[in-house]
């Protein structure tokens, strides 16, 4: 059954957290502007679902096909790394596909931000190094691998692998490049988060285009809660205190809900959920301040309400995972408890990732 929880915090964010997401999307679209591999994602019009939901309006930013690699995830490591090879080159000229040559950035993954990785480090004649605890498919190892990323086992679940990642940056001098961040750990993950803000400012300007339409509501899924908490401070920053904000977790990783009702940084433990990008047992540091300041709302979706999300958002032909649709499985599933998601309510989601075997 799904829970909410109506945040506290929210307009103060919580006072021991300094390090906030950052909301402007100028820096990426200069770096983005030189890639011939980008084009922004589409932003659809779901009526069907809209009525399915109880909504007067349904928009979905769509990233499955983002610079052909499947999700929203290029915009956030690859250009973490994109902005390393720019200041390099800044610095110490050359050109800028060697840049980072000699440099290696290491990061354990569970799913698409390992490619991310992979693939910035490739771009600009860096090496990546992958850490993957065991259940991760052989099949992922393999997509890693062909991107020209080494492969490293370790552990049973994710926090084991990054725990792995994190002391080889340190014995070998490489680069660690996490998602999340904690103490003493912020800037890479900042980069990443910053790329994510993309998303957010592309989908306001497509709403713009169409009448200058603003959602009344914005529903995010977090894992450790980055690409939330990007949005969701982009979406203060232009839409300021209008869009109510829910973000959806796993009930098997409520890890950001759980922080907020602890008022700071709390480790969940329960079931490996199917939700498996979002099964994210701590949260980021850096998203849990972001969000604690402007989510409105924390719900959780179970195994079963993210599988029948799923299913009828592939009738729909939005063809995606229970993690890439966890958002929109949310709203289909009822969420009356949420202020003003009625049958007046504008909702925007993201449909974060395609289904596994594209």
């Amino acid at each position: 059954m799904t829970e909410i929880l109506i945040n506290p915090y929210r307009g103060k964010g919580l006072p021991d957290l300094a390090i906030l997401p950052r909301a402007g999307a100028e820096t990426v679209a200069r770096l983005l502007a030189q890639c011939p591999a980008h084009a922004p994602t589409p932003l659809l019009s779901a009526p069907a679902l809209a009525e399915q939901a109880g909504v007067a309006a349904l928009w979905v930013k769509d990233e499955r096909g983002r610079m052909g690699r499947g999700s929203f995830r290029p915009i956030g490591a690859a250009f973490a790394i994109a902005q390393d090879a720019v200041d390099a080159v800044a610095r110490a000229g050359g050109p800028l596909e060697q840049a980072l040559a000699g440099r290696c950035y290491v990061t354990a993954s569970a799913g698409n931000h390992g490619l991310s990785v992979a693939a910035g480090a490739r771009l600009f004649g860096a090496e990546a190094v992958i850490y993957l605890s065991d259940p991760v498919p052989e099949a992922f190892a393999q997509r890693l691998r062909a991107k020209g990323a080494r492969v490293m086992r370790e552990g049973a679940v994710y926090e084991d692998s990054m725990a792995a990642a994190e002391a080889a940056a340190a014995r070998e001098g490489w680069t660690l490049l996490s998602g999340s961040s904690w103490p003493g750990y912020a800037e890479m993950p900042l980069r990443v988060m910053e790329g994510y803000v993309q998303m957010a400012a592309e989908a306001a300007g497509q709403l713009q285009a169409q009448a200058g339409a603003v959602p009344s509501h914005i529903l995010l899924q977090a894992g450790v809660g980055g690409l939330a908490a990007a949005v969701a401070a982009h979406a203060r920053l232009i839409w300021g205190a209008a869009p109510v904000i829910a973000v959806v977790e796993p009930a098997a990783a409520p890890a950001l809900m759980e922080s907020i009702r602890a008022g700071h940084v709390v480790t969940t433990t329960g079931p490996v959920s199917a939700m498996g990008r979002l099964d994210c047992k701590t949260p980021s540091e850096i998203a849990l301040a972001g969000l604690a300041r402007d989510a409105d709302v924390f719900v959780t979706l179970t195994e079963e309400e993210a599988a029948q999300g799923v299913a009828r958002l592939a009738a729909q032909g939005l063809a995606t995972t229970p993690s890439g649709g966890a958002g929109l499985a949310a709203l289909l599933a009822g969420l009356a408890a949420v202020p003003g998601l009625d049958g007046t309510a504008r909702v925007l989601t993201i449909l974060s990732e395609g289904p596994e075997d594209v």
